[in-house]
């Protein structure tokens, strides 16, 4: 709620001449250039430096522009804030992920968080690691979710979770009664693996060099999708994966997630990302503190899996 100083002072900070102000506010020119004079007398300082062609800020104008800016969105805040679940009741969230996420995970928790605000819609982009990080840098999403192997740089991580290598079989495979599974063992079985270039197969190399070992796929894929079908129908195959990509359809489908033996394959996280010193929307909001729960509840009850 800005007095009459301040509103006409924006307006010139914004449109950069008197004339467009008055245009913008139907009031007289002069009578806004009255009011912003007795600004600048009651500050001291000049706001603005008069030309032929407009009017420019001054350094101390610019200060208080940013300031009155600050303002006004953080009062567009507290209303929606004030208005809460009204906000929540009809908005878009926008989402972004690699594709290990887009498989089961994202799907359900989305579907579940409709039940709850069905007035919530939701556009999912799928993308590489690199996109997924430029998406969120670019404010072209609201939250992202991705498989990182450290932080990304101008973007706030919200949570974080161990989103270590594992491997996945069918619930018969020879490898499921076996106590303890090195890399060496997955010569003896067809191995299908992500592209090269993904965090998980760079993971997966890694530890095969340091292994002293090399194991050529039978079937790669940029899309996770194929490589579960792929396993599924396989006799004796073997993929890789975290355990947050099948959480709920691997048991579903009689499959079985084993660790590797190699502390190379723990260095992936899972990362709840969202855009650098920007304002989210009550609807972000409600999905995040659902989502994080979500996730947080679902790694713990893996954990206590592994024993």
């Amino acid at each position: 709620m800005l007095n009459n100083e301040l509103r006409y002072f924006m307006a010139v900070a914004t449109t950069g001449s008197l004339s467009a102000a008055s245009e913008q506010l139907y009031v007289a020119g002069s009578a806004i250039s009255r009011q912003i004079q007795k600004l600048e007398t009651r500050l001291g300082v000049a706001l603005f430096d008069r030309h032929a062609r407009g009017m420019i800020l001054t350094d101390a104008g610019q200060i208080l522009a940013n300031h009155v800016r600050k303002s006004m969105r953080d009062m567009e805040y507290a209303l929606a804030e004030i208005h809460g679940l009204t906000a929540v009741r009809k908005a878009l969230v926008r989402l972004a992920c690699t594709d290990g996420m887009a498989f089961d995970l994202l799907p359900g928790l989305l579907a579940r968080f409709r039940k709850l605000h069905p007035g919530i819609s939701f556009d999912l982009q799928v993308g590489s690691a690199m996109q997924v990080a430029e998406w969120v840098r670019r404010n072209a999403c609201d939250i992202a979710f991705q498989f990182s192997l450290a932080p990304e740089k101008e973007v706030e991580i919200i949570a974080a979770w161990p989103a270590p290598v594992l491997l996945l079989v069918d619930g018969g495979h020879p490898l499921v009664w076996q106590e303890s599974v090195a890399m060496e063992d997955l010569h003896l079985y067809p191995l299908v693996l992500p592209e090269a270039g993904t965090t998980l197969r760079q993971l997966f190399d890694l530890s095969c060099r340091m292994a002293g070992t090399f194991i050529e796929p039978v079937f790669s894929s940029n899309n996770f999708s194929a490589l579960y079908d792929f396993t599924r129908h396989t006799p004796d195959a073997v993929t890789v994966c975290s355990h947050f990509s099948v959480l709920w359809r691997a048991t579903r489908d009689g499959m079985t997630l084993k660790t590797i033996n190699n502390t190379s394959l723990s260095q992936r996280m899972l990362q709840i990302q969202v855009p650098g010193s920007k304002h989210r929307p009550a609807a972000v909001n409600a999905f995040l503190t659902m989502i994080a729960q979500a996730l947080e509840s679902e790694h713990k009850a893996w954990m206590a899996r592994l024993g």
